[in-house]
């Protein structure tokens, strides 16, 4: 029952083929390559934890061989090691490697105590997820009997297929960290037991199924296959997944169908441990002449300056290079010590734009500057150009090959079309920004240039961004919210196009701060708060005319210990063509604790300066893959031309959910409260508990935005775009039964536009065969819904309808399905089925002493079938060996 099946689980992860991880991994001849298992820096050194990780990927590739039917082991894995680990003659300094891209985090536990495993996710079935988290204490087995290996990658906690796994139904009562137990109770109305019945596995066991289930039984070394997954079982595999097993979502991945059996066993994995060094980061910024254009030259010196004042951390080394048709060495490498350092740097920023393009002549004088004094693997280059250069493929192979991560930031609406192949080939972020200048697009691109290696209290962090345009001498008002996770380091910066505006800024006392340093030539003033800002809305007011102002506020974590909340956004892909959308993605975290209910936007902005602006939720439906995750989503389908769009997200207020994290994850490791032993119920330690606070969570005051990089569009037709796009699929239908006759539906609106608008109509069907109903849709009986109007998109829909034309009596299952149409007779996916079982509970019902239905957790009405049970349920008597319907 050891940690090693846990490996299994990445490649899982990477299985379910999608554009949404920054992951490295890549297939070479059936064996993965370039896993990267980083360790947080405020994990305790440990050196026994790195042998750890070596065993448990060892033990775990041949297991993973056998469970793909000889196709996939793993090759090589990269350990990431903090930087302040000692060093050792064996740790080397990571290539394109870094925290970003780890695909699993080893972090301590937040909440202490709380060792569960988890993946992040934020697609839906068959997209990759974001990174396994593990704990030290998983690691090293010190849990191994609550959970045994990795966690479930997409699956629930209660994706189960297993029909030999034996044991019983106990109802258990935990406190003050023991557990008791008492036989199971039920419930005379449904027939099923009630809440707090768990079930006890027997130990040892013999089921070879299902890895994604069961982990922690030593016979497991099955996925669960279409011939013993149950479609009917209660887990979101069912409801995300179209009713398909895990190994059928493997089966139909772009790995599986280009690869065969092996039919030699494979080498044992290697391992390369990497230890985290200084940052080394080479501006490369252009200043050819048509970077005169649109204030290009004194945006880029505000930008800049915002990276050398405030955003590169401290102890890093920065170099500088600008390019026309040649390339010129304005600063070597300089380690920021403080001040002195910082403002040296800005003033080697370019003042004069003149010349062609020569994007590769650049990137090579980088690589000079950086080798006088490091290797160039691990470093960083920031690229900016506003031009293009049909050259700039003669270095692909270099940049390729010298293991530095280049950040593009295409500026203006000609910047190269290759430039993003940059930023892919070395896993950079890519950026865009416009010429409208009130949209900060510039400054924001620099603003997300924090290390992806740091500390998390070293990383800058933007709590504001904002531009306005003025006319006859208007105000620009508003307030920055400064809450207790940061503080430290506050600069607030603001920029110009023709003259110095004027500036109001007072404290949440009152007091008022105009202590700015004012640079004419850069058409920009900062401030920088000493010590830590005071917790509060700072409150400001700029006032102008006829020109165009922004606001940049950036701060710092406030403590070491306490985590900063923070917002992560990106966008599912890279690359968007017509007319498929794009989802955009926002996840806000303290640590690894979700922020709930917080109001978040979205604008993207194409390379035409048009704006969309989005509101993103995190509501389970349309684009977000899980309710109350902290991970908050939207569909774009707004495309009005083909090239770059910018992706710029705010977030406000919320809820700091406590108790999130110590509940039970759609995507984490499933729980076992004991094991039976010789007929002895062993208990595990329970989890741990939290009072109904914590589950409520506490209010936050915040204010952040974050930059979600670029993607490029393709495919675009000419205006007027014609309408493309379906409703979106309801992914949260629920059901269930009123005074056994009425049956109620409820889910969330989807829109005209996937989940934007309002859909025309919807087609609700309805089936004794759940396979029937998938596969033969169109075929079902239908229910009349011409009372039906549809909602706007994300709003709350309910339907009551009473069977007709099939038969619903007592002991009877009906599935139940919706689609939607739009006005152009778009029709969205089929949602996922739900069902409900009708069951009257006998006149006077006998005693039952301790039944032992086949499924956990069943109820009558639940949003997934009741399935046959309700049928036999009075023939389960006493305690018996279970034949547990797990799949």
């Amino acid at each position: 029952m050891g940690s090693f099946k846990s490996s299994v689980l990445i490649l899982v992860l990477h299985l379910l083929e999608g554009a949404l991880s920054n992951s490295l991994i890549q297939l070479n001849n059936n064996g993965y390559e370039g896993i990267v298992i980083a360790i947080d820096p405020n994990v305790p050194e440990d050196e026994t934890l790195i042998q750890h990780i070596k065993d448990m990927v060892t033990q775990a590739s041949p297991y993973l061989f056998e469970a793909t039917e000889k196709r996939f082991y793993f090759k090589n894995v990269a350990i990431l090691i903090p930087e302040n680990w000692k060093t050792k003659p064996e740790y080397v300094r990571p290539k394109l490697e870094t925290y970003n891209n780890a695909d699993v985090l080893v972090a301590e536990p937040n909440p202490a105590g709380n060792d569960e495993p988890y993946t992040e996710q934020m697609g839906n079935c068959g997209e990759k997820g974001e990174r396994i988290h593990f704990t030290p204490n998983f690691l090293t087995g010190k849990v191994a009997s609550q959970y045994g290996s990795q966690g479930d990658v997409f699956n629930n906690p209660t994706t189960e297929c297993s029909k030999g796994i034996t044991g019983k139904y106990e109802a258990v009562q935990c406190q003050g960290g023991s557990c008791t137990n008492k036989p199971c109770r039920v419930d005379t109305a449904t027939g099923l037991y009630k809440e707090g019945c768990e079930f006890i596995p027997f130990e040892p066991q013999t089921e070879k199924a299902s890895i994604m289930f069961s982990q922690s039984i030593g016979s497991v070394v099955e996925f669960c296959t279409e011939k013993n997954h149950n479609k009917e079982a209660p887990n979101p595999q069912n409801q995300k997944c179209n009713l398909r097993s895990t190994w059928e979502v493997i089966r139909d991945s772009e790995d599986f169908q280009k690869t065969t059996p092996m039919t030699t066993q494979p080498p044992a994995p290697t391992f390369s441990l990497l230890q985290i060094g200084q940052r080394i980061v080479c501006l490369v910024l252009d200043k050819s002449g048509s970077m005169s254009n649109g204030d290009r030259l004194k945006r880029l010196n505000q930008a800049g300056k915002l990276f050398l004042l405030q955003i590169v951390e401290q102890g890093s080394w920065v170099g500088m290079v600008t390019f026309d048709s040649a390339a010129h060495v304005q600063s070597e490498l300089v380690q920021i010590n403080g001040a002195t350092e910082r403002d040296a740097l800005t003033k080697s920023l370019p003042t004069v734009a003149s010349g062609g393009t020569s994007i590769c002549s650049g990137l090579r004088s980088a690589f000079a500057v950086i080798r006088k004094k490091f290797s160039t693997d691990g470093s960083e280059i920031v690229l900016l150009t506003d031009g293009e250069d049909n050259t700039i493929s003669s270095c692909f192979n270099e940049v390729k090959q010298s293991g530095a991560v280049i950040h593009t930031v295409a500026l203006g609406p000609s910047a190269a079309k290759e430039l993003e192949e940059l930023s892919k080939m070395t896993g950079g972020l890519q950026t865009y920004a416009s010429d409208q200048a009130q949209n900060n697009g510039l400054i924001d691109a620099f603003g997300a240039l924090s290390s992806g290696n740091g500390a998390a209290s070293q990383r800058a962090i933007q709590l504001e961004s904002k531009g306005l345009t003025l006319q006859n001498n208007q105000w620009m008002n508003g307030t920055v919210l400064v809450d207790s996770t940061v503080g430290n380091d506050t600069l607030f910066l603001i920029t110009w196009t023709t003259q110095l505006p004027q500036i109001l800024l007072q404290d949440p006392s009152g007091k008022k701060h105009d202590s700015f340093v004012v640079d004419t030539n850069a058409k920009m003033a900062y401030l920088q708060i000493p010590g830590t800002a005071k917790v509060g809305p700072w409150s400001y007011s700029l006032q102008a005319s006829s020109q165009t102002l922004t606001l940049t506020v950036t701060s710092r974590a406030s403590s070491a210990t306490l985590p900063p909340i923070t917002v992560t956004s990106k966008m599912n892909k890279d690359t968007g063509k017509f007319p498929s959308p794009m989802a955009v993605y926002a996840k806000i975290h303290q640590g690894s604790l979700p922020i709930l209910r917080a109001t978040v936007t979205a604008v993207i902005e194409s390379v035409n300066g048009k704006t969309v602006t989005l509101e993103l939720l995190d509501n389970g439906a349309g684009a977000d893959a899980t309710k109350d995750d902290g991970i908050y989503s939207r569909y774009f389908t707004a495309y009005d031309t083909n090239g770059r769009y910018s992706v710029k997200v705010w977030a406000l207020g919320g809820i700091n959910a406590a108790g999130q994290r110590v509940t039970p994850q759609q995507n984490g490791a499933m729980y076992i409260p004991g094991w039976i032993e010789n007929g002895e119920i062993k208990w595990n330690p329970p989890r741990p508990e939290i009072s109904k606070n914590d589950l409520q969570g506490n209010q936050v005051c915040f204010s952040r935005t974050s930059s979600g990089g670029s993607f490029v569009a393709s495919g675009v037709p000419q205006a007027p775009i014609p309408d493309l796009f379906p409703p979106c699929q309801i992914t949260d239908l629920k059901a269930n039964i009123h005074g056994y006759k009425f049956i109620n539906l409820t889910w969330t609106a989807p829109g005209d536009d996937y989940d934007h608008g309002t859909a025309h109509k919807y087609i609700i069907r309805i089936s004794a065969s759940i396979l029937d109903l998938r596969d033969k849709f169109n075929e079902s009986l239908q229910v009349n819904t011409s009372d039906l109007i549809p909602k706007e998109a994300n709003s709350k829909e309910v339907f009551v309808f009473t069977p007709e034309n099939i038969s619903f009596e007592n002991g009877t299952d009906l599935f139940i399905a919706i689609q939607a149409v739009d006005k152009s007779n778009l029709k969205s996916e089929i949602s996922n089925i739900v069902g409900v079982s009708l069951f009257i509970p006998p006149q006077a019902p006998p005693e039952i002493p301790t039944p032992s239905p086949p499924c956990p957790d069943i109820n009558v009405n639940s949003t997934i079938p009741g399935l046959h049970i309700l049928k036999i349920m009075w023939k389960w008597l006493g305690e018996l060996q279970l034949s547990v319907a797990l799949g």
